[in-house]
């Protein structure tokens, strides 16, 4: 068996027409999209296929989209032959994909955590209404110089997701004020397309509200060791994993660290299940070394090096 891990997207790596052809091809995705429009009293499986885009893009649908596609195709990948040459080591996800990861462990069932990913995802919006707040990208600048316009500014490390690639959050106003004091520097500061200061202080309230969700919800320990996005170590105690995910709303996602953990600990292959590239690019160059493959499309797995 080869040393691999399971990762898994976050928020971002939606597009309109995500899923239709694993859908057609895989009865065990379409299952999954099948029961995600039970759980949701909607049909999801639509807005992925046909859209429109201002309606996926929205944090309310495109978490419960983005983790119902990563799902479907690891379910599809599970029922693969190919699968069988394959025992993860550990499974981590980028943020909301930590969730992905999760089912992948079998901490929750897939019907629980989608439940939890929607009451996230509507705690995430109704705190981003209640603070208007913006997330920017700072390619190519040391992390102590963007720690240090962020404390002039008032905004906060959220992602620290490879090398040259920061994401700072916080409310629109001091996002505005962080960009052009990076670019005043002459480095690159991109906004992001989302509707809030996603892992800062401002998630605080959603953080409590899923604490009370989560006591309610049944946790499994993990299968799996997953490796937390805020202490880029794995876990597998239910009482952990819960406190790991209430933090996780407010707390820097530390992406770089995790991979760099996985790779230490002999993991040199990682399957990216899921919507989009977005994670390969970061870990080429996290380390050029480390292998990763995307499954996204039948012929994604049917191509898998076995």
């Amino acid at each position: 068996m080869k040393n691999i891990a399971y990762i898994f997207p976050g928020q971002g790596s939606q597009y309109v027409g995500m899923g239709k052809e694993i859908y057609r091809i895989s009865p065990q995705a379409k299952s999954v999209f099948d029961k995600a429009d039970k759980v949701l009293g909607f049909s999801l499986t639509k807005l992925c296929f046909q859209g429109p885009q201002e309606q996926l893009k929205s944090t309310i649908n495109c978490q419960p989209a983005i983790f119902t596609l990563s799902v479907a195709v690891l379910e599809a990948f599970k029922s693969h032959p190919k699968s069988k040459n394959f025992k993860p080591k550990f499974t981590a996800g980028l943020s909301l994909g930590e969730y992905s990861a999760l089912v992948a462990s079998e901490v929750f069932s897939f019907e629980d955590a989608l439940k939890i990913v929607r009451q996230r995802a509507e705690y995430m919006e109704e705190d981003a209404r209640s603070t208007p707040g913006k997330m920017a990208a700072i390619l190519g600048m040391d992390l102590e110089k963007v720690k240090a316009i962020c404390k002039d500014c008032a905004t906060y490390v959220a992602n620290l997701n490879c090398p040259g690639q920061v994401v700072v959050s916080g409310k629109a106003v001091d996002i505005d004020k962080t960009v052009e004091a990076v670019k005043a520097q002459g480095f690159k500061a991109i906004v992001l397309e989302v509707s809030g200061a996603f892992h800062s202080y401002y998630m605080n309230p959603a953080g409590e509200k899923l604490s009370a969700l989560l006591n309610k919800s049944k946790i499994n320990p993990a299968q799996i060791p997953v490796v937390s996005n805020v202490i880029a170590k794995p876990e597998i105690k239910p009482e952990e994993i819960k406190a790991n995910l209430v933090r996780q709303v407010s707390a820097s996602v530390l992406w770089e660290e995790s991979v760099r953990y996985m790779a230490g600990q002999g993991v040199t292959e990682f399957i990216e299940i899921g919507p989009g590239q977005i994670l390969k690019g970061m870990l080429r160059r996290i380390d050029s070394k480390l292998k990763v493959f995307n499954l996204e499309k039948p012929q994604d797995i049917e191509n898998l090096a076995v």
